[in-house]
């Protein structure tokens, strides 16, 4: 029997990479448009909600506890299992690492506790949830995310732009990899806790690693340059994302991880691709020796 899933978001990110690796597993995939339909009415029927939904920074604190509280209600109704796209902000600076389903959620920022508020919601509920866990994305075209949107903006001239200390240990999630992850804990539903909390580890990389794998992919040397802050920090007062971006910025300095051993107990078979797969697919067209197209990429395994 075929199942379903509604995809909030589908648009987005991990929306687009999720509704894409559902269909190709042979899901029936559903769709959500928040300007006409209903979303107690769409969730009927399905047996997984994907909860995408991720609006920008400056409106986290007015939006996403409304929009994280009608997902629960509707999947309470419906009988639904929702999976959330989980990140690395609920841990904070000072938390030592690798961070796992165990580690203690203490950020004080405000970013950082919205999450935290919205996770505990999903717990205290009696919804199934499962928390997908991941760093920063990397995804297959450009989608105003940091890695294409500042990142690799000067590769075509050999440079690549780093938030913070070129050495400092980031976490990073490749979203077809990410996606094929959530079918994967999607089929396995009734196996998990009801609230299951799975860290997906990816790729744990340095911006001179990143550089230097982009230098093999493109075949020329990639030199790394560390991004300027003070055209943010002047911004601050009339660009309404400044502020959350330098509230942010410690992570780019907070050398962290992802503990994915509970992952990979639950899908001991799954392949990551590799990273210089997944670059060759993440970088502009043209730019790479051997441009690679994703569904190949993540096939391969390499």
């Amino acid at each position: 029997m075929t199942q379903t899933v509604l995809v909030l978001g589908k648009s987005g990110r991990f929306g687009r990479n999720a509704a894409k690796a559902f269909a190709k597993s042979g899901w029936s995939v559903r769709g959500f448009d928040r300007r006409t339909d209903n979303l107690m009415i769409a969730a009927q029927g399905a047996d997984v909600i994907v909860n995408a939904w991720n609006p920008p920074y400056p409106d986290w604190a007015s939006q996403l506890p409304g929009l994280h509280r009608k997902v629960i209600e509707a999947a309470a109704a419906s009988g639904s299992t929702v999976i959330v796209p989980g990140n690395v902000y609920v841990f904070g600076a000072g938390t030592p690492g690798p961070w796992s389903g165990a580690t203690p959620h203490q950020a004080r920022n405000p970013l950082g506790r919205i999450r935290i508020e919205m996770e505990e919601g999903y717990r205290a509920s009696n919804v199934r949830t499962i928390i997908l866990r991941a760093g920063d994305f990397i995804d297959t075209e450009t989608s105003g995310n940091w890695f294409d949107r500042v990142m690799i903006k000067p590769l075509a001239r050999g440079r690549f732009i780093y938030p913070g200390d070129p050495d400092v240990p980031h976490a990073w999630g490749y979203l077809p990899d990410l996606a094929r992850a959530a079918v994967a804990l999607a089929e396995m539903r009734g196996e998990l806790p009801r609230f299951a909390d799975v860290p997906f580890a990816g790729y744990t990389l340095t911006g001179r690693q990143i550089a230097e794998a982009l230098s093999r992919n493109t075949g020329r040397e990639v030199s790394v340059a560390r991004m300027k802050w003070w055209p943010v920090q002047l911004a601050r007062p009339f660009w309404r994302l400044a502020p959350h971006l330098i509230e942010m910025r410690y992570l780019w300095n907070t050398p962290h991880c992802l503990d994915g051993t509970f992952f990979d107990t639950l899908v001991g078979d799954f392949v990551q691709t590799d990273i210089e797969a997944a670059l060759r697919t993440a970088i502009p067209a043209g730019m790479s020796a051997g441009k690679v197209d994703p569904d190949q990429a993540v096939a391969a395994g390499a």
